[in-house]
């Protein structure tokens, strides 16, 4: 769960894991605790903090203030990210997947730490390789590092770029939750294919029996009448 380090600056912490190491001496074993902490501002700075000590809590307060220390900033479109990256370290590699406003973090708990706390609140992700917290949680930091938003390329080649497809799609979704009113959900799409619980058919599907009429106006289908017994 989040933390709150700064109300000021709003600097929040969250604690990825917690890492025992024992040392057997002569009177018997010396346990030690390292912690690996994400820290940011949910406005595009975030920073990774690991330390070690004797107790648990000592450890995410060193690795907080370590954290803090190596904030840095990354570039961000809205509430995703500008285009796809692909970051790796080690044996893992980390793949960031813009996504359309209302999708949400698709995400890993290591992946989600540090997306989270820089604010991203619309991405897909993907982990190759191996899933060491340790090894993701800085592959994620260099996906982010190579994001660039269009205007910073704009003013690097000295160009004008149209709007990418990501910014399109992020004005769609605003369009769309513009137009939908507060306090009501998406009307779903109409299902023509399958039959739904209320007995509408759909193509492929059998006709329903029709049960036998008993009365008069059965036609063929009613039972016949008894003959009558001579007199």
């Amino acid at each position: 769960m989040p933390e709150l380090l700064d109300e000021t600056s709003s600097i929040e912490s969250t604690t990825v894991g917690i890492y025992r190491t024992a040392a057997t001496v002569k009177g018997g074993r010396r346990f030690s605790f390292g912690a690996l902490v994400v820290v940011g501002d949910r406005q595009g700075r975030v920073g990774i903090g690991y330390a070690k000590a004797n107790q648990v809590p000592q450890a995410i307060e060193k690795a907080q203030k370590e954290g803090r220390r190596k904030m840095r900033g990354f570039a961000l479109q809205d509430r995703t990210i500008p285009h796809l990256s692909l970051g790796r370290f080690g044996a893992c590699s980390v793949r960031l997947i813009p996504a359309s406003p209302g999708t949400g973090v698709i995400a890993g708990a290591a992946v989600r730490a540090v997306l989270e706390m820089a604010g991203i609140k619309d991405c897909l992700t993907k982990c190759y390789g191996s899933n060491n917290p340790k090894n993701t949680v800085k592959a994620t930091l260099e996906a982010m590092a190579k994001l660039r938003t269009r205007e910073s390329i704009q003013r690097l080649r000295g160009v004008d770029l149209p709007p990418t497809a990501v910014e399109e799609s992020i004005e769609r979704g605003k369009a769309f939750f513009a137009a939908t009113p507060v306090g009501e959900k998406a009307q779903a799409p109409v299902n023509t294919v399958t039959e739904d619980r209320r007995g509408r058919r759909g193509p492929g599907r059998r006709p329903p029996r029709q049960q036998p009429m008993q009365g008069g106006e059965g036609g063929g289908d009613s039972a016949p009448a008894p003959a009558a017994s001579p007199s």
